[in-house]
């Protein structure tokens, strides 16, 4: 990850939905990684209501939970949050590529933004320094959805608009009931 922080915009999300998926393992750091998170939608005006926060048993879950989520058509964007932290076999690099995979492809077959707050390390203190420290990932992951989210809604609307004007061409009308 790294330490070069985009400035975020000011946003209003006031009439924005998120969902969040955090995972059970290292709780404490996820904890942390999603009060962070939430408090930076809070302070974009997303009311309480339109957070969702949907707990599963580890990083490895997280793209199952985001997929069913995000095709419930139900959020403008999807926040998936867990820690790994390497240990004496490759299993977090398993999780981290396949996961990172797995929830692009959730974003793009759902149309609905997946951020992807899984954070991969070489050593807890890493994970601390990521979760409950200065670097506060979360807020990032926070930021990140408001801008996508607002994003998915704004080129939604024009990709509409586009499809209307193709069916039109095409001699179809855009509210005829199928």
């Amino acid at each position: 990850m790294s330490l070069d922080k985009p400035i975020p915009d000011a946003l209003d999300g006031a009439d924005l939905r998120f969902a969040i998926v955090t995972a059970g393992y290292n709780g404490e750091l996820v904890q942390a990684l999603r009060k962070n998170a939430v408090k930076a939608l809070r302070s974009a005006q997303v009311a309480e209501d339109n957070i969702r926060i949907i707990e599963v048993p580890g990083s490895g879950e997280i793209p199952y939970a985001a997929y069913m989520t995000a095709m419930s058509g139900d959020f403008d964007c999807v926040i998936g949050l867990g820690v790994v932290v390497a240990g004496d076999t490759p299993h977090h690099e398993i999780i981290a590529h396949s996961t990172a995979k797995a929830l692009q492809d959730v974003a793009l077959r759902a149309e609905v933004p997946v951020i992807n707050g899984i954070v991969v390390t070489n050593t807890r203190e890493q994970a601390v320094e990521r979760c409950l420290g200065a670097l506060d990932r979360g807020a990032e992951f926070g930021h990140a959805a408001l801008t996508m989210a607002r994003h998915r809604v704004t080129l939604g609307e024009r990709l509409d608009q586009v499809e209307d004007e193709e069916r039109k061409r095409a001699g179809q009308d855009p509210f005829a009931q199928n």
